[in-house]
């Protein structure tokens, strides 16, 4: 890789992480209007069809796309990034954007936690310890100590631990298949499930309303493009650390949005999941 291509695989991280940032916005605004699985429902329709057309275009078509030696792996794959969305919009509704991300950025450590025994890579003990850092920092922000515990701050936990088993089947699932199929069955199986159960939790929306789920669908797929075309110019590892600007990004559109703020002990946890986080990923790239 070039350092051209790696400054723009950046830059493409920067305004990927921006506009999912944008689209967690506009789900908290929607889900606390309109039943959460509805409002998924919706942004689903619209994914299954960008990957549907992303797919016919390639070579091979559907066809190609659709076709993988593992489909039970991958149908899972999609069925818990769905449910994993599902259950991160219903933090927002519960904590706001600040904490939610603050509690999710342990995503990464959860991958390198999990890395050995689902794909069987080894865990030196320096990703050990900064894990264990990073835990200390999820602690800090649910505060079981302190007679304030949120049972609700446990919701994006889960989230986190949803999303960083899928990005772990992700990679397993990539030993065989191409990311066009991945992302295929991400999308049309999700949208399948989801319409399965949101259906039953129809409700009527407002005009502006639907002008909001019009922008919260296009920003899913713009944001699904600019990750693509990031990790097309750049290495994963080069341009990963700069995923976690995302919790930047939301959480300065919590407080000027939607008027949350940040507690002391938000802050200092999320400062020592991302600093955990980030040496986690350099510890990576070194080793790789």
């Amino acid at each position: 890789m070039t350092t051209q291509n790696t400054r723009l695989g950046i830059w493409l991280m920067v305004l990927t992480t921006f506009i999912f940032a944008v689209q967690d916005g506009l789900s908290r605004h929607l889900a606390a209007e309109y039943n959460v699985l509805m409002v998924v429902m919706i942004r689903y329709w619209f994914f299954a069809a960008f990957v549907i057309t992303i797919a016919a275009r390639k070579a091979g078509g559907l066809r190609a796309a659709a076709t993988t030696s593992q489909p039970l792996m991958q149908g899972f794959r999609a069925l818990l990034l769905v449910t994993e969305i599902c259950v991160m919009i219903f933090g927002f509704t519960l904590l706001g954007l600040v904490e939610s991300h603050a509690v999710f950025a342990c995503y990464p450590l959860l991958v390198a936690a999990l890395s050995g025994p689902v794909l069987g890579e080894n865990v030196g003990w320096r990703r050990w310890t900064a894990i264990g850092v990073g835990f200390v920092g999820v602690i800090i922000i649910l505060e079981p100590g302190f007679g304030v515990f949120k049972p609700a701050a446990v919701v994006p936990f889960i989230a986190a631990l949803m999303f960083a088993l899928y990005g772990l089947l992700t990679r397993y699932v990539a030993r065989r298949d191409s990311a066009a199929t991945s992302f295929f069955w991400t999308g049309t199986v999700g949208s399948v499930a989801m319409t399965a159960v949101g259906m039953w939790f129809w409700e009527p929306m407002t005009g502006s309303d639907w002008i909001w789920m019009g922008a919260l669908c296009i920003t899913g797929a713009a944001g699904h493009y600019t990750l693509i075309k990031c990790y097309e110019v750049a290495e994963a590892s080069a341009v990963q650390p700069f995923a976690y600007l995302q919790l930047l990004f939301a959480s300065t559109i919590g407080i000027l949005v939607f008027s949350e703020t940040i507690r002391l002990n938000v802050a200092l946890g999320g400062a020592l999941i991302v600093g955990a986080g980030l040496f986690t990923l350099w510890r990576q790239r070194r080793l790789g």
